[in-house]
Protein backbone atom coordinates (compact mmCIF):
# COMPACT_ATOMS: atom_id res chain seq x y z
CA UNK A 1 0.00 0.00 0.00
CA UNK A 2 1.48 3.61 -0.71
CA UNK A 3 2.36 5.68 2.17
CA UNK A 4 0.13 9.08 1.89
CA UNK A 5 1.49 11.84 0.04
CA UNK A 6 3.51 13.85 2.74
CA UNK A 7 2.33 17.56 3.27
CA UNK A 8 4.29 20.63 3.68
CA UNK A 9 4.05 23.03 6.73
CA UNK A 10 2.32 25.68 4.04
CA UNK A 11 -0.58 22.26 2.71
CA UNK A 12 -1.31 21.89 6.30
CA UNK A 13 -2.95 25.52 6.16
CA UNK A 14 -5.35 26.18 9.25
CA UNK A 15 -5.96 22.72 10.20
CA UNK A 16 -2.53 22.49 11.93
CA UNK A 17 -0.69 19.29 12.59
CA UNK A 18 -0.05 16.97 14.87
CA UNK A 19 2.70 17.06 16.92
CA UNK A 20 4.85 14.12 18.96
CA UNK A 21 7.58 15.24 21.47
CA UNK A 22 9.66 12.56 23.08
CA UNK A 23 12.36 13.41 25.93
CA UNK A 24 13.43 14.48 29.36
CA UNK A 25 14.50 17.44 31.59
CA UNK A 26 15.53 19.49 28.59
CA UNK A 27 12.02 19.19 26.92
CA UNK A 28 10.21 19.76 30.23
CA UNK A 29 12.00 22.81 31.45
CA UNK A 30 11.42 24.12 27.46
CA UNK A 31 7.96 22.82 26.78
CA UNK A 32 6.19 26.80 26.51
CA UNK A 33 8.72 27.56 24.36
CA UNK A 34 8.83 24.42 22.05
CA UNK A 35 4.55 24.46 21.90
CA UNK A 36 5.21 28.34 20.54
CA UNK A 37 7.59 27.61 18.33
CA UNK A 38 6.20 24.33 16.91
CA UNK A 39 3.12 26.54 16.99
CA UNK A 40 4.87 29.31 14.16
CA UNK A 41 6.37 26.85 12.00
CA UNK A 42 3.55 24.29 11.57
CA UNK A 43 0.27 26.37 11.89
CA UNK A 44 -1.91 25.61 14.35
CA UNK A 45 -4.09 24.83 16.38
CA UNK A 46 -2.16 21.87 16.99
CA UNK A 47 -2.18 18.77 18.35
CA UNK A 48 0.43 17.59 20.56
CA UNK A 49 1.39 14.22 22.31
CA UNK A 50 4.11 14.44 25.00
CA UNK A 51 5.93 11.72 27.28
CA UNK A 52 8.69 13.80 28.67
CA UNK A 53 9.65 14.51 32.35
CA UNK A 54 12.44 14.94 34.17
CA UNK A 55 14.90 11.84 34.62
CA UNK A 56 12.32 10.12 32.02
CA UNK A 57 13.80 7.20 30.48
CA UNK A 58 13.18 5.38 27.61
CA UNK A 59 12.47 2.38 28.37
CA UNK A 60 11.83 2.33 32.28
CA UNK A 61 9.94 3.34 35.39
CA UNK A 62 11.84 6.49 36.68
CA UNK A 63 11.46 7.94 39.51
CA UNK A 64 12.19 12.06 40.49
CA UNK A 65 11.51 12.30 44.40
CA UNK A 66 7.84 10.82 45.24
CA UNK A 67 6.67 11.22 41.23
CA UNK A 68 7.18 8.07 39.28
CA UNK A 69 6.82 7.67 35.44
CA UNK A 70 6.56 4.93 32.83
CA UNK A 71 9.11 4.66 30.17
CA UNK A 72 8.25 6.28 27.21
CA UNK A 73 8.51 3.11 25.13
CA UNK A 74 5.37 1.84 27.67
CA UNK A 75 4.02 4.90 27.78
CA UNK A 76 -0.42 5.76 26.68
CA UNK A 77 1.12 8.30 24.22
CA UNK A 78 1.30 4.61 21.45
CA UNK A 79 -2.25 3.58 21.41
CA UNK A 80 -3.77 6.79 21.69
CA UNK A 81 -1.79 7.61 19.07
CA UNK A 82 -2.70 4.87 16.72
CA UNK A 83 -6.23 5.82 17.66
CA UNK A 84 -6.39 9.15 15.65
CA UNK A 85 -6.70 10.24 12.13
CA UNK A 86 -4.58 9.97 9.76
CA UNK A 87 -6.00 13.64 8.05
CA UNK A 88 -3.58 15.46 10.18
CA UNK A 89 0.33 15.28 8.98
CA UNK A 90 2.78 14.15 11.87
CA UNK A 91 5.83 15.45 13.00
CA UNK A 92 8.05 14.20 15.81
CA UNK A 93 10.84 15.09 18.14
CA UNK A 94 12.84 12.79 19.88
CA UNK A 95 15.45 14.42 22.42
CA UNK A 96 17.34 13.71 25.69
CA UNK A 97 18.74 10.80 24.57
CA UNK A 98 21.44 10.48 26.95
CA UNK A 99 19.56 10.45 29.94
CA UNK A 100 19.37 6.27 30.21
CA UNK A 101 23.10 6.24 30.55
CA UNK A 102 22.90 7.33 34.26
CA UNK A 103 19.92 5.12 34.84
CA UNK A 104 22.56 2.20 34.10
CA UNK A 105 20.99 0.95 30.90
CA UNK A 106 23.20 -0.15 28.26
CA UNK A 107 23.85 1.92 24.91
CA UNK A 108 22.46 -0.69 23.06
CA UNK A 109 19.50 -1.25 25.30
CA UNK A 110 19.17 2.64 24.90
CA UNK A 111 18.94 2.16 21.05
CA UNK A 112 16.66 -0.24 21.10
CA UNK A 113 14.14 1.51 22.63
CA UNK A 114 14.49 4.17 20.45
CA UNK A 115 14.44 2.15 17.10
CA UNK A 116 11.04 1.28 18.72
CA UNK A 117 9.75 4.72 18.80
CA UNK A 118 11.14 5.54 15.21
CA UNK A 119 9.43 2.65 13.60
CA UNK A 120 6.18 3.69 15.21
CA UNK A 121 6.55 6.92 14.34
CA UNK A 122 7.14 5.90 11.01
CA UNK A 123 3.84 3.96 10.91
CA UNK A 124 1.89 7.41 11.40
CA UNK A 125 4.72 8.88 8.76
CA UNK A 126 6.03 11.13 10.77
CA UNK A 127 8.14 13.59 9.77
CA UNK A 128 11.48 13.40 12.25
CA UNK A 129 14.13 15.13 14.13
CA UNK A 130 16.52 13.39 16.59
CA UNK A 131 18.95 15.57 18.54
CA UNK A 132 22.55 14.12 19.04
CA UNK A 133 24.03 14.10 22.25
CA UNK A 134 25.60 17.26 23.81
CA UNK A 135 29.04 15.71 22.95
CA UNK A 136 31.10 18.47 22.71
CA UNK A 137 29.98 19.84 26.54
CA UNK A 138 30.46 16.27 27.44
CA UNK A 139 34.15 15.63 26.64
CA UNK A 140 34.46 18.76 28.16
CA UNK A 141 33.14 17.60 31.24
CA UNK A 142 35.88 17.88 34.57
CA UNK A 143 35.86 15.12 37.02
CA UNK A 144 34.61 17.22 39.97
CA UNK A 145 31.82 18.50 38.12
CA UNK A 146 30.32 15.15 36.99
CA UNK A 147 30.54 14.17 40.42
CA UNK A 148 28.28 17.71 41.26
CA UNK A 149 26.11 17.60 38.64
CA UNK A 150 25.60 13.44 39.18
CA UNK A 151 24.62 14.20 43.06
CA UNK A 152 22.65 16.84 41.85
CA UNK A 153 20.45 15.24 38.94
CA UNK A 154 20.70 11.56 39.98
CA UNK A 155 21.36 10.70 43.31
CA UNK A 156 20.55 7.14 42.81
CA UNK A 157 23.28 6.48 39.79
CA UNK A 158 26.97 5.20 40.97
CA UNK A 159 28.21 5.19 37.40
CA UNK A 160 31.50 6.88 37.53
CA UNK A 161 32.74 9.39 34.90
CA UNK A 162 35.14 7.15 32.67
CA UNK A 163 32.17 4.34 32.05
CA UNK A 164 29.43 7.30 31.76
CA UNK A 165 31.89 8.98 29.06
CA UNK A 166 32.56 5.46 27.22
CA UNK A 167 28.61 5.01 27.04
CA UNK A 168 27.57 8.62 26.11
CA UNK A 169 30.48 7.96 23.40
CA UNK A 170 29.25 4.44 22.05
CA UNK A 171 25.58 5.69 22.17
CA UNK A 172 25.91 8.66 19.99
CA UNK A 173 27.83 6.12 17.52
CA UNK A 174 25.08 3.74 17.60
CA UNK A 175 22.43 6.73 17.49
CA UNK A 176 23.99 8.21 14.08
CA UNK A 177 24.33 4.72 12.86
CA UNK A 178 20.24 4.24 13.34
CA UNK A 179 19.33 6.60 11.41
CA UNK A 180 22.08 6.90 8.69
CA UNK A 181 19.81 6.30 5.57
CA UNK A 182 16.31 6.90 7.40
CA UNK A 183 14.41 10.15 6.32
CA UNK A 184 15.38 11.64 9.38
CA UNK A 185 16.19 15.39 10.16
CA UNK A 186 19.68 14.82 12.62
CA UNK A 187 20.46 18.03 15.06
CA UNK A 188 24.47 19.07 16.30
CA UNK A 189 24.09 20.13 19.77
CA UNK A 190 25.96 23.82 20.17
CA UNK A 191 28.17 23.44 23.03
CA UNK A 192 27.43 27.43 23.55
CA UNK A 193 24.13 26.45 24.90
CA UNK A 194 25.56 24.77 27.99
CA UNK A 195 27.11 25.95 30.81
CA UNK A 196 28.44 24.46 33.79
CA UNK A 197 25.57 21.69 33.25
CA UNK A 198 26.63 19.93 30.05
CA UNK A 199 23.55 18.34 29.42
CA UNK A 200 20.85 20.98 30.08
CA UNK A 201 19.84 23.94 27.65
CA UNK A 202 20.80 27.05 29.53
CA UNK A 203 17.31 28.87 29.48
CA UNK A 204 18.80 32.31 27.94
CA UNK A 205 19.21 30.01 24.62
CA UNK A 206 15.88 28.11 24.85
CA UNK A 207 14.45 30.25 22.19
CA UNK A 208 17.12 30.31 19.48
CA UNK A 209 18.08 26.76 20.41
CA UNK A 210 14.33 25.31 19.70
CA UNK A 211 13.83 27.26 16.88
CA UNK A 212 17.08 25.86 15.32
CA UNK A 213 15.74 21.90 16.27
CA UNK A 214 12.14 21.98 14.81
CA UNK A 215 12.92 24.80 12.13
CA UNK A 216 14.27 20.88 10.49
CA UNK A 217 10.15 20.09 10.09
CA UNK A 218 9.80 22.81 7.53
CA UNK A 219 11.34 22.75 3.79
CA UNK A 220 12.16 26.30 3.60
CA UNK A 221 12.81 27.20 7.00
CA UNK A 222 12.19 30.93 8.17
CA UNK A 223 14.19 32.56 11.33
CA UNK A 224 11.53 33.10 13.88
CA UNK A 225 11.46 33.90 17.36
CA UNK A 226 8.48 32.46 20.07
CA UNK A 227 7.40 34.71 22.57
CA UNK A 228 6.61 34.45 26.33
CA UNK A 229 3.56 33.53 27.62
CA UNK A 230 2.55 33.71 31.29
CA UNK A 231 -0.57 31.89 30.50
CA UNK A 232 0.61 29.86 28.08
CA UNK A 233 3.58 28.60 30.91
CA UNK A 234 1.23 28.26 33.62
CA UNK A 235 -1.03 25.93 31.81
CA UNK A 236 1.45 23.66 31.19
CA UNK A 237 2.72 23.72 34.83
CA UNK A 238 -0.14 22.65 35.84
CA UNK A 239 -0.73 19.48 33.35
CA UNK A 240 -0.35 16.40 34.41
CA UNK A 241 0.38 12.98 32.51
CA UNK A 242 -2.35 10.47 31.83
CA UNK A 243 -0.34 8.04 33.87
CA UNK A 244 2.16 8.39 36.75
CA UNK A 245 2.61 7.28 40.82
CA UNK A 246 2.91 9.46 43.80
CA UNK A 247 4.41 8.17 46.78
CA UNK A 248 3.93 4.92 44.79
CA UNK A 249 0.35 4.90 44.59
CA UNK A 250 -0.97 5.27 41.05
CA UNK A 251 -2.82 8.19 39.61
CA UNK A 252 -4.77 9.06 36.46
CA UNK A 253 -5.32 11.97 34.82
CA UNK A 254 -7.88 12.63 31.51
CA UNK A 255 -6.61 13.77 28.24
CA UNK A 256 -5.61 16.53 26.59
CA UNK A 257 -4.42 17.71 30.25
CA UNK A 258 -4.31 21.39 28.14
CA UNK A 259 -5.82 23.34 25.95
CA UNK A 260 -4.39 26.98 24.20
CA UNK A 261 -6.36 30.05 23.32
CA UNK A 262 -5.89 29.14 19.91
CA UNK A 263 -7.30 25.13 19.75
CA UNK A 264 -3.99 23.68 20.61
CA UNK A 265 -4.62 20.83 22.40
CA UNK A 266 -1.46 19.39 24.96
CA UNK A 267 -1.90 15.45 26.11
CA UNK A 268 0.78 14.04 28.47
CA UNK A 269 2.25 10.45 28.67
Amino acid sequence: MMSPKRRTPNELGSSGARVVLLGASNLTRGISTVIETARLILGGPLEVFAAMGHGRSYGMRSRVLVRSLPGIVESGLWDALDTRSEAMQTFALITDVGNDILYGAEPEQIIEWVERCIDHLGEHHARIIVTHLPMASVRRLSRWKYYAVRSALFPSCRIGIEQALESAIELDGRLRELIAGREIQSIETDRAWYGFDPIHVRMRYWRSAWNRILRRWHDEPKPIRAGRSLRRWAALRRAMPERWWLLGRERQTPQPAARLPDGTTISLF
